[in-house]
């Protein structure tokens, strides 16, 4: 039996859960993702939680946030006047939107969440919307080696 060592090429299926059970994404047989360990193809935890792991192998692997999206920001939480979404956009609380922002000089859209809405003002926020939280992959080894 083959077990996973580093530099390996390594395809793996998983669903991805946060920690009230909700999950954030599935990754099947039909589309492994294929991670060469070594290579910083995954976060630290996760490679290392896949060495000495076999094909058919299953581990719940827990990912702090920072191996993640990251922390939630609070500097990433803006106010802006109601009236710059115009007449075609209603801001609701929950909904994302793709917002336009300057940086470096160029424009970029950034998906951003709406938190509150007032009568002048919305709060949105530009922070991933998993950044702060615990990531928990279901996963299993489906093959190893250089022809995954």
């Amino acid at each position: 039996m083959k077990y996973i060592e580093d530099k390996d090429t390594v395809a793996i299926t998983y669903t991805g859960k946060l920690d009230d059970g909700k999950v954030f994404t599935t990754v099947t047989e039909k589309n492994p993702l294929i991670i060469i360990l070594g290579n910083n193809d995954a976060p630290p935890t996760l490679e290392q939680a896949l060495l000495g792991m076999a094909v058919g192998d299953k581990k719940i692997v827990r990912l702090p946030p920072e191996e993640g999206f990251g922390p939630r920001r609070k500097e990433l939480l803006h106010t802006l006047n109601r009236k710059s979404f115009g007449a075609k956009i209603t801001p609701v609380p929950g909904i994302i939107l793709s917002l336009n922002i300057e940086k470096d000089g160029k424009q970029h859209q950034v998906p951003t969440t709406i938190l509150v809405v007032n009568n002048d003002t919305v709060v949105v926020d530009y922070n991933h919307p998993l950044a702060g939280h615990h990531l928990n992959y279901d996963l299993t080894v489906t093959a190893i080696d250089k022809s995954c």
